[in-house]
Parts: C-alpha cells; structure tokens; sequence
C-alpha cells in the first residue's frame, strides 16, 4: 500500500534526499520518495505493519532533520 504524507521543514533539496535514503532504509518500508517542491512524501509498505513502519519514519525524520513535521494525508 502506498501512504502520502505532508512534510514540512525541510532547508534544501540536498536535506530531502538524504532523509529520503535514511526512509528507504527503515524496516518494511519497500519504497519511499519525498518531493521537496510539493513537501510530500510517499512510503510504500504492508498495511499490517503500516503503525510500526510510520513510528520509524517519525524517528528517523527527528533524528535526521529535528525542525521536519510529517503528516499523514
């Protein structure tokens, strides 16, 4: 299942691929793409584990980039 979320904070392109190569890495997660320009992330994953997967993502994205907000839409 595909997940769209709202990303906001992010200083630069070059700070949106890092966080999205640190999002690819997390567990369950088979794909993940942000678009700076539209401040959207998308994250493909299992729906069981869809909870787990977004907690991590939230993680990753604190420790990565701390002023980033992630909303799901």
């Amino acid at each position: 299942m595909k997940y769209k979320f709202k990303i906001k904070g992010l200083d630069c392109a070059n700070c949106a691929a890092d966080l999205e190569r640190k999002i690819k890495k997390i567990d369950g997660i088979e794909d993940a793409s942000i678009s700076f320009m539209s401040e959207r992330l998308v994250i493909q994953c299992e729906e069981s584990i869809k909870f787990d997967v977004i907690e991590n993502l939230k993680k990753v994205a604190k420790k990565e980039e701390p002023d980033v907000t992630i909303e799901e839409i």
